[in-house]
């Protein structure tokens, strides 16, 4: 057996031990980059390290640990109730705005995961707070992310234009932004009716309500939405808390005795009266500090974990006691999955495997079956990896069969590649899918979990084929 085919064997054995056993896939996934790269592939430990996605690990832990601090001091429930009034209300009009403002971010040129680091973690507290389904929700921010990628000043759009371009292929850029754009939408109305659509429509938000409910899925069994407002801890993190705070939360509980109720934005327990006044200073400088990342990350291009880790220092300054609680919010067990098999992808494409399988299609005599095996294969390996390197690797793959006069339309299946490799950023194990599972504050993550890689692989399997089929056959 070669060595392409045993790293892709111990990648499948991963998930068969993963699902078999409640171990975290990451670990078991260090553990095959180590054993496959090291025996395997004779590399040594610092060329395996060079796989470790450090970027992507510093976004995680940058960004969870920035909203936890927002969430805990009530910021997060604060603008859920200020966005759902300016929309009067509608719940319907919610999972849109957040595709819109994704879509549109990423379409004059913001960088995929910095776009969906900003609005996933609002759009699932929207979710938690009204009752809307979760994996609808933090799925429609991932493709509105997508749907604008490939406008022509989009970073996807350039990278992909540029790399036909050199190939001597002929392009459409307009084809390509429409195509994106038009499948994303399509799939997110597919969404939106699937999961609770037609029910959102006929309700709207009541003033002061503070929807507490159970997120009902048809890919796993319900998911349990939390208490709002600051969390709940275990007693290393209560014993850390302020003696002030603890009287504070003693004193809300008292006041619920007496006629409070479960408010958003706040102490659970706290009058409502209390909840219709404005941000306190904490809230107001958690807010300049949301809006200095997206300036600093979409406008100065300036690193997301960075960036993101440096305003969470200075509002712990503010409050070290909820930033103790943040640190323990850190989504340390997905992280370790997510890195884990991106370190192990890292390996496969060090070895060549990647380009082995590439090549491997790219052999077959029939157009229309190379066409259709290589948007799976850049479905597959995307669904794991950097999209942006599989646009650039796969799409030179195909320009011989391409510009040989075989019959398949270049510029349709451009298109089709660029949907089949970036709509599969759902899965947990792509950067997108995998700060949506980060964000997840208010449900259960296993649960969760199971239901991206479900949908995940769900539109790894599908899209390829649907795309080959309105793109290329016809």
């Amino acid at each position: 057996m070669s060595s392409h085919m045993i790293a892709i064997c111990v990648l499948a054995l991963m998930f068969v031990i993963a699902t078999a056993l409640p171990i975290n896939m990451g670990v078991i996934a260090f553990v095959g980059a180590f054993l496959v790269g090291s025996v395997v592939a004779g590399m040594q430990a610092k060329a395996i390290m060079t796989g470790f996605p450090a970027e992507l690990f510093l976004t995680l832990v940058g960004i969870t640990f920035l909203f936890a601090q927002a969430q805990n001091n009530g910021t997060i429930d604060w603008l859920v109730r200020l966005a759902v009034r300016a929309v009067g209300g509608r719940i319907a009009a919610i999972p849109w705005i957040m595709f819109a403002i994704t879509a549109v971010l990423t379409s004059v040129g913001a960088v995929s995961p910095a776009a969906v680091a900003i609005i996933a973690p609002i759009a699932l507290g929207f979710a938690a707070k009204y009752n809307i389904n979760p994996l609808m929700m933090g799925m429609m921010v991932v493709h509105g992310a997508q749907g604008g990628g490939f406008s022509p000043i989009s970073i996807y759009g350039g990278i992909t234009n540029k790399v036909v371009q050199e190939a001597g292929l002929p392009i459409s850029e307009l084809t390509t932004a429409l195509t994106s754009l038009g499948v994303n939408l399509a799939v997110s109305a597919v969404l939106f009716f699937a999961f609770g659509g037609l029910k959102l429509m006929r309700q709207t938000a009541p003033k002061g309500a503070a929807g507490v409910g159970i997120g009902i899925s048809p890919f796993g069994p319900p998911v349990a939405v939390a208490a709002q407002g600051p969390q709940i801890y275990g007693d290393a993190e209560n014993e850390a808390a302020s003696e002030e705070r603890l009287t504070a939360q003693r004193s809300a509980s008292a006041a619920a005795a007496v006629g409070g109720t479960m408010g958003a934005g706040g102490v659970a327990g706290a009058p409502r009266e209390a909840l219709d006044k404005g941000p306190d200073l904490h809230q107001v400088v958690t807010v300049v500090g949301l809006i200095a990342l997206a300036v600093l990350t979409l406008l100065y291009k300036l690193d997301i974990g960075f960036v993101a880790i440096s305003i969470g220092l200075l509002i712990s300054i503010l409050s070290p006691q909820v930033q103790k609680r943040a640190i323990g919010q850190v989504s340390w067990p997905e992280i370790m999955l997510i890195v884990g098999v991106s370190t192990y992808v890292g390996v496969m494409q060090k070895m060549g495997t990647i380009t082995w399988v590439g090549d491997s299609v790219a052999s077959l005599t029939s157009p229309l079956m190379v066409a259709l095996l290589l948007l799976f294969v850049g479905a597959i390996v995307s669904a794991f990896a950097s999209s942006t390197a599989v646009l650039g690797s796969l799409i030179p793959l195909a320009v011989p069969f391409l510009a040989s006069g075989t019959g398949v339309d270049p510029i349709g299946f451009i298109a089709a590649m660029a949907v089949a490799s970036t709509i599969v950023d759902v899965s947990p194990f792509s950067t997108n899918g995998a700060l949506v599972l980060a964000s997840a504050q208010h449900i259960d993550r296993d649960v969760f979990l199971r239901q991206l890689m479900i949908y995940g692989g769900i539109v790894t399997l599908v899209a390829p084929v649907v795309v080959w089929l309105l793109f290329v056959v016809f």
